[in-house]
C-alpha cells in the first residue's frame, strides 16, 4: 500500500521532506507498513513550476489547490508555505476535504489553532504540528506522550534562534544590540524585518502551543506578556556577569493556584542554569514537573533537515492510521478549561536599570517608592556616567506582578528619572 501526500510549497523545509523519505525509506516503511509517496506539489505559478522542473525535480507540480483537494487518492496535505494566508484557507479546505494536515506554521496555529482543530475534529481527520515549536526538537510529542504520567508545573524555553544568537554575541563578545543584529542579518538568521524575533513575538507564539501540551490550556496569544531584547545594553550584560548571571530571552509558562500564566521577557539566568549554556541559534525547552523533576530538551530550532524531520515524524504517525484504516488520534488529548493566574500569585525578582541626575537623595526617592509597594532591595549599584548623570541598578527581592507594574509606572513618571530597562531575575 502507498499513502499519498501533497506538499503546499516547495521552499527550504518542504524540499527536505523528500530527502528524508528517500534516505530513511526502509525505516519509515517498517514503522508504517506502507510507503509514503509525494503525489503533488503546490507552487505559486507556472514560472516557479518551470524553474523547479529545470532544476531536475520531477514531481507533479500544480498551481491550483483544487488539483489537490479534489484528488481522492491524496491522504495527507503538508502545509509549509508559512504566514497566515493563504495557508489558513488551504488548511481549512484540506481538512474539510477529509484529508489529514501536517504543518509547521506556528504563527497560524497560535492565533487560529483552536478554530482549525475544531474543523479537523468535525471532519474526522487530524492536524499535526510537531515542527511548529523548536524545529528539530520533538518537544510537543514528548509532552503529549512521555509526560502523560507526570504533572508539569513550569516550562522555560529559549525558543528563538535569532534572538539567542544575538544575545550570545552580546554576552560573549560584548557587542551592542545593533552590532549583533547586523551580524544576524548578514548570516541570514534575521529576516529583513526582524520584529517577530527581537520583540519576542515568535517566542510568544510558541508559548501558546507549549501551553496546550504541557498544561492542557490554550492561552490567548494576546494574554502572553512579551518583550524583546532591543533595550539590552552592554552595561546590563556586564552587571549580569558581575552578579553571576547570563541574559537570555526566555519564555515561561507556569501554573499557579489561580491559573496559568505565560510570558516572554529578557531574563537574568544563573550561569549554572542549563538554559544559560544554550548559545547561538540553538533552542532548548526546560521542563519542571512533580514526577521527573527537571529535564531539558536541546537541539536546533530551525533549518531544513531538523524541521523536515519533525514534519516527517508527523507523516509517519498519520500514515500508520491511514494504512491500518483507523481514525488518527488528536495530536494532543490533554484539554482543560483555560484559567488565567492572578497577578498576585506571580512572584519574581527584577532588575531595574535607571538613569537620573547625579545628586544627593535620588536613591532615597526610589527607596520610598519601593517601600510604599512593600518591596525591598536585594542589591543596589550606583555610578556616575558623566554630564552630571548617574546610573542606578537595583535587584529587588521578590514582588508580585501587580507590584512590578506599579513600580514601572511610578518610576517612569518620576521627574528627573529615566527607567531604561527592567529584566526578570531567576
Amino acid at each position: 500500500m502507498t499513502v499519498n501526500i501533497a506538499l503546499l510549497g516547495f521552499g527550504t523545509v518542504a524540499s527536505g521532506v523528500p530527502f528524508l523519505l528517500k534516505e530513511n525509506g526502509e525505516k519509515i516503511t517498517a514503522a508504517t507498513g506502507t510507503d509514503i509517496q509525494i503525489s503533488k506539489v503546490l507552487v505559486r505559478d507556472d514560472a516557479e513550476k518551470s524553474t523547479l522542473l529545470a532544476q531536475g525535480h520531477d514531481y507533479q507540480f500544480v498551481t491550483s489547490i483544487a488539483d489537490i483537494l479534489t484528488d481522492a487518492s491524496i491522504d495527507i496535505v503538508v502545509e509549509l508555505m508559512g504566514r497566515i494566508e493563504p495557508a489558513k484557507t488551504f488548511i481549512t479546505q484540506a481538512l474539510q476535504a477529509h484529508k489529514h494536515v501536517v504543518t509547521a506554521n506556528k504563527d497560524l496555529l497560535a492565533i487560529h489553532g483552536a478554530e482549525l482543530l475544531k474543523v479537523a475534529a468535525d471532519n474526522g481527520v487530524a492536524l499535526y504540528y510537531e515542527a511548529a515549536v523548536a524545529g528539530g526538537i520533538p518537544i510537543l510529542r514528548t509532552l503529549a506522550n512521555a509526560y502523560n504520567a507526570d504533572k508539569i508545573t513550569k516550562i522555560l524555553g529559549v525558543v528563538n534562534g535569532t534572538s539567542n544568537f544575538m544575545m550570545t554575541k552580546m554576552v560573549d563578545e560584548g557587542w551592542t544590540y545593533d552590532q549583533a543584529l547586523a551580524e544576524a542579518s548578514r548570516l541570514g538568521y534575521a529576516e529583513s524585518d526582524p520584529t517577530n524575533d527581537v520583540d519576542g513575538i515568535d517566542a510568544a507564539y510558541k508559548m501558546v502551543l507549549l501551553s496546550q501540551f504541557a498544561f492542557g490550556m490554550t492561552i490567548d496569544f494576546e494574554k502572553v506578556r512579551h518583550e524583546g531584547i532591543r533595550k539590552i545594553t552592554p552595561e546590563d550584560v556586564k552587571l549580569a556577569q558581575k552578579l553571576g548571571f547570563v541574559i537570555k530571552l526566555v519564555g515561561e509558562i507556569v501554573e499557579r493556584e489561580s491559573g496559568i500564566y505565560a510570558e516572554v521577557v529578557p531574563t537574568f539566568l544563573p550561569q549554572h542554569h542549563q538554559l544559560a549554556k544554550v548559545n547561538g541559534v540553538m533552542n532548548a525547552v526546560f521542563v519542571e514537573s512533580i514526577g521527573i523533576g527537571e529535564a531539558m530538551f536541546y537541539g536546533p530550532g530551525a533549518g531544513q533537515k531538523p524541521t523536515a524531520t519533525s514534519v516527517v515524524s508527523d507523516l509517519i504517525a498519520l500514515a500508520m492510521s491511514v494504512a491500518e484504516h483507523y481514525p488518527a488520534p488528536p495530536f494532543n488529548t490533554f484539554v482543560r478549561e483555560t484559567v488565567y493566574a492572578q497577578k498576585e500569585d506571580l512572584l519574581d525578582k527584577y532588575y531595574f536599570a535607571i538613569e537620573t541626575e547625579d545628586k544627593t537623595g535620588q536613591l532615597l526617592r526610589l527607596a520610598e517608592l519601593f517601600d510604599a509597594e512593600q518591596v525591598s532591595f536585594e542589591q543596589v549599584f550606583q555610578e556616575s556616567i558623566g554630564e552630571n548623570r548617574a546610573s542606578i541598578a537595583i535587584i529587588s527581592h521578590r514582588m508580585d506582578l501587580n507590584q512590578f507594574d506599579s513600580l514601572v509606572e511610578q518610576i517612569s513618571a518620576l521627574d528627573g528619572f529615566k527607567l531604561r530597562n527592567t529584566i526578570k531575575v531567576i
